[in-house]
């Protein structure tokens, strides 16, 4: 898959993970990980990018003796989520367009 459609597609799986509930890093991949591919080393840059654009917003908390980095979609999160999925229209236009021509 192209790297950039990844980055983007992979974007809007996190941002619709946090969605109903705030969560940290490793629930975020198992929740995402059974419709893409994700690792900690691209996950991670992801919530990082998000946070800094103002998608989300974090809070520590301690759990059995360590701290956990929790992360919560911020109203400009919800934003870009539904700006993803009214794009998805387009997207698949052009889609059902490449795959026909594709296979002719």
């Amino acid at each position: 898959m192209d790297v950039q459609l990844k980055k983007g597609l992979l974007e809007a799986c996190v941002l619709a993970a946090l969605k109903r509930e705030e969560s940290y890093g490793y629930k975020i991949m198992a929740e995402v990980s059974p419709y893409i591919e994700i690792s900690e080393s691209t996950l991670y840059p992801i919530l990082r990018r998000l946070e800094g654009m103002g998608c989300l917003t974090t809070h520590t908390l301690e759990k059995n003796g360590r701290l956990r980095k929790y992360y919560m979609l911020t109203e400009g999160g919800h934003r870009r989520l539904l700006d993803f999925v009214d794009g998805m229209d387009e997207f698949q236009r052009v889609y059902r367009f490449v795959s026909r021509e594709a296979l002719m």
